[in-house]
């Protein structure tokens, strides 16, 4: 596996072979993106997902979590924050 200076932490740490998620941003993940922060963005991910009661056949909740996703790994954007007056929903 090549290294990577990852985008996120600023470190130079493990990358990816192929792609961890499909299309641009999986590419763009192995060239960005450290398999430690791809490991706390499942981490993340769970959270938003067991918080919020998201059902990911949703299309709505996917395209919350994609952009959760660009925002926790390529900071763009805001991040949901775990917000426990909101569970049971999306809407922020």
């Amino acid at each position: 596996m090549a290294d990577v200076t990852c985008s996120r932490c600023g470190q130079t740490r493990e990358g990816f072979e192929r792609p961890p998620f499909p299309g641009p941003i999986g590419a763009r993940v192995v060239q960005e993106i450290c398999r430690q922060c791809w490991a706390d963005w499942g981490k993340q991910q769970t959270m938003l997902i067991n918080h919020y009661g998201l059902d990911v056949m949703d299309p709505q909740a996917r395209s919350f979590l994609m952009r959760n996703m660009s925002a926790f790994l390529f900071k763009t954007g805001a991040e949901a924050d775990i917000d426990t007056s909101k569970q049971g929903t999306i809407s922020h």
